[in-house]
């Protein structure tokens, strides 16, 4: 039986020139580079210029993931932008990336799940793709998360960094099995009752502030090796195949401990694992197109590999999805 898929034909990622290690941030708060290491795995991370937004990141990404699917800007009939840290309240960055790009006039918006922002941002897409409303989609994850540091805080300012990723969605012609190319399965979840758990303390209704973001670390941790683990598995039967059929597994890159444990409880090999965290750092809503984007670049990652994409973050939300590249 013939089926419409959500094929991934391009991807791309966009770091910022400014890379601040651990010694660095060592000068402002009080920390060190093997207190961080130890606890996190991170030795360095990226930080947008001054006159850098949000946006700025997202159209780099997005500029590379087009050029390697051999698609143009006037191509893109459907923007969706995962972000925490938009250019503005409004309108969407989506629009402004549009703009930017020099999209002819489609469908644009953002997509807010904070760290799990390019899986929603994902499967959304494919309810356009996969359906025949969108021929080229753009999905960008992209984020300024250093603007919302507490620098006096060392247990959250040293975890973050800056960047974008992208991917091109178009759609293509499957047979219904898991030998297809494209999105073949996805579970996604959202628990607000763990608000407190992961959050910024500012919105323009509450404080009329900006805000900085706060974290219960310990407890963060405990609920992302249980709660992505269960989503993973539910994305991989939805999909139809075992996690023992991933050829690799490219996890958001929050803490090095909690992508051991996410593999170790799934038994997964920790050479399938794409792993970027010691140099990008938490990048929230890119994290995944970044080390996707990683993983094609220096050739680990081909056309044709099933891969098992899964994120979590504040609201808390989580998810994973399942894709045949």
């Amino acid at each position: 039986m013939s089926v419409l898929r959500s094929v991934v034909t391009g991807v791309g990622g966009y770091l910022p020139e400014t890379v601040v290690t651990n010694d660095d941030l060592s000068k402002i708060v009080d920390t060190n580079d093997a207190w961080i290491q130890e606890r996190t795995g991170i030795r360095s991370r990226h930080r947008a210029s001054e006159d850098q937004a949000v946006s700025d990141l997202a159209v780099e990404a997005a500029k590379k993931a087009l050029a390697a699917a051999g698609r143009s800007a006037a191509d893109v009939d459907l923007i969706v932008l995962a972000t925490t840290t938009p250019d503005l309240t409004f309108p969407a960055t989506a629009a402004i990336v549009q703009r930017k790009l020099g999209c002819p006039v489609g469908v644009a918006f953002d997509v807010q799940a904070v760290c799990s922002g390019f899986v929603y941002a994902l499967t959304v897409a494919d309810g356009f793709v996969a359906r025949g409303h969108s021929k080229c989609a753009l999905v960008i994850g992209a984020e300024t998360m250093t603007r919302l540091m507490d620098w006096t805080d060392r247990g959250t300012c040293v975890l973050f960094g800056d960047g974008a990723g992208a991917v091109v969605l178009e759609p293509g012609e499957g047979q219904g099995t898991t030998a297809d190319r494209g999105l073949l399965g996805f579970a996604l979840r959202c628990d607000g009752t763990k608000q407190d758990l992961l959050y910024v303390d500012g919105g323009p209704s509450t404080t009329g502030t900006v805000g900085k973001l706060r974290m219960l670390g310990n407890q963060v941790f405990k609920h992302a090796v249980i709660n992505i683990s269960e989503a993973i598995t539910a994305a991989a039967n939805h999909a139809g195949v075992t996690i023992a059929d991933i050829d690799w597994f490219i996890p958001h890159q929050a803490n090095q401990r909690i992508l051991h444990g996410v593999a170790h409880r799934l038994g997964l090999d920790e050479s399938k694992v794409i792993q970027t965290v010691a140099h990008h750092a938490n990048t929230s809503a890119a994290s995944v197109p970044l080390a996707w984007a990683e993983g094609v670049s220096d050739g680990r990652i081909k056309k044709g590999d099933l891969l098992l994409i899964e994120a979590m973050g504040g609201g808390l939300t989580w998810g994973a999805c399942v894709v045949r590249l």
